[in-house]
């Protein structure tokens, strides 16, 4: 029987497709080995990443009722990264008109699995 938990994290600045490179790093890959990967990458989304692995990690020695957990046998099966709400502002141009500036946002939800 396979344990599976999962953690959420909504409404983190900063666009998808940058959250995305990060998230596409690490699934599939043992959680050990991504919190290295993750805990030295450059990336703003990485520390983002990290805190959310770990409490996907957190929830799922809170399912097992405080169990102990192998953390070799711990794998990510699913990383998903959605938009989140854009919010709309306006940037000074030349000639008396405005640029539009979007600054977007996104929810990244991380599903661990503890393989027997």
């Amino acid at each position: 029987m396979n344990m599976e938990a999962r953690a959420i994290k909504k409404y983190i600045p900063g666009s998808p497709r940058k959250m995305r490179l990060v998230a596409d790093q690490i699934r599939g890959k043992s959680v050990e080995q991504a919190l290295d990967i993750l805990h030295y990458s450059p990336k703003h989304a990485s520390k983002v990443c990290e805190t959310t692995l770990r409490s996907a990690v957190a929830n799922l020695i809170n399912a097992k009722d405080g169990g102990r957990i192998n953390p070799e046998q711990v794998f990510i099966t699913a990383v998903t990264v959605d938009g989140g709400p854009v919010m709309k502002r306006m940037l000074p141009a030349p000639q008396g008109r405005a640029y539009r500036v979007r600054k977007r946002s996104n929810h990244l939800t991380i599903v661990v699995t503890e393989k027997e």
